[in-house]
């Protein structure tokens, strides 16, 4: 089967699709000038932006796993987290206290979604 990548970089894909599931790369923060409300918020947005490039959505998401800097910011994330995953769809999920590569950013989050 082929496998379809999108925003092919020199290091890493954004998106990769195969079999009908959509694989996305860690999303962080662009602005890391954010706390952690901000920083989650704007990270499920490039989520939601990603998913909608290929024509599904977060209530198609088979598995999230959350990486966060420190457990201090368990609960700022998930506020975010709770007003933004779609009620009823709210997949399976990981959260973890992680040392991230760049010490500003927050939160990663890896998002494995099926197509429609």
């Amino acid at each position: 089967m082929e496998i379809q990548r999108l925003h092919v970089g020199k290091r890493l894909s954004e998106t990769a699709i195969h079999n009908g599931t959509i694989y996305l790369a860690g999303q962080i923060a662009e602005d890391t000038t954010q706390d952690i409300v901000g920083q989650t918020r704007e990270v499920l947005g490039h989520v939601d932006r990603l998913l909608a490039e290929v024509g599904s959505d977060k209530t198609r998401i088979l598995s999230c796993q959350i990486y966060i800097s420190s457990m201090e910011h368990f609960a700022g994330m998930n506020e975010v987290w709770d007003a933004w995953v779609a009620q009823g769809h709210t997949p399976p999920r990981a959260t973890v206290e992680a040392k991230l590569a760049n010490p500003a950013c927050l939160v990663e989050i890896v998002i494995v979604a099926a197509m429609p």
